[in-house]
């Protein structure tokens, strides 16, 4: 009886040892499995642009794999880039989807790790801040302001060279020879002395008349003069 008695306690000190032996592994087992609560996701602005960063702290470091959808009415609009694979730590890993996200917009995004151990969405949805990101403007420093250039002076031939005048300019050179026609020898005669080429025979028959009127006055006074003799 004694030996079953002492064999009953020691099994039963075993079945308890194992028991809390089981239950420290179930424990941290528990605390080393890929949970969806591990996962955190936040909408940033990096350099004026948008982007959504995700961060692994799962300790275990079971890959994982992140995909970002932009939603509208509840439904998938669009995914954000491409899943993105990570392995989590105790102090976080972080994946980065670049995003010109919009005030307010909202975000679904889901992880799988562990095959069937993580599959789900991290809860609630992101929603993105009020304000949108800024773009940078880069500013250019102010150069060197430039020294005024001083109008050139006149050098001393030029300031002593006279500006011909307008006549001066514009009378033509004494032997520059004129392409019109030279004038006919009638046409200089008429210019010289304000008459044609006719002008020394008019004079001339003017001159007769005068000589042949004189003859018929004094043929008529010297008739008369004899005429009163009788």
């Amino acid at each position: 009886m004694s030996i079953s008695r002492r064999t009953a306690r020691t099994v039963r000190i075993l079945g308890v040892a194992s028991a809390s032996a089981a239950l420290a592994l179930s424990a941290a087992g528990s605390a080393l499995a890929c949970d969806i609560s591990e996962f955190s996701a936040e909408a940033k602005c990096d350099g004026g642009k948008g982007v959504i960063v995700v961060t692994d702290k799962d300790a275990s470091r079971t890959p994982a794999t992140i995909s970002v959808f932009l939603e509208n009415n509840n439904a998938d609009a669009r995914p954000v880039g491409k899943p993105q694979k990570v392995k989590g730590s105790a102090t976080g890993t972080t994946v980065t989807f670049a995003e010109d996200w919009q005030p307010n917009a909202i975000y679904r995004i889901h992880v799988k790790a562990g095959g069937k151990l993580v599959d789900a969405d991290i809860k609630p949805n992101l929603t993105t801040p009020s304000t949108a990101c800024k773009t940078e403007t880069p500013t250019t420093p102010a150069g060197p302001s430039k020294p005024a250039t001083p109008a050139p002076s006149k050098t001393p031939s030029q300031a002593g060279t006279p500006t011909p005048s307008a006549s001066q300019s514009s009378t033509a050179p004494a032997g520059t020879a004129s392409n019109a026609p030279s004038p006919a020898a009638g046409d200089s005669n008429l210019a010289e002395t304000g008459a044609g080429s006719n002008t020394g025979l008019i004079a001339g028959i003017a001159a007769a008349l005068v000589v042949v009127g004189g003859g018929a006055v004094f043929f008529g006074l010297r008739r008369r003069g004899a005429n009163s003799g009788r």
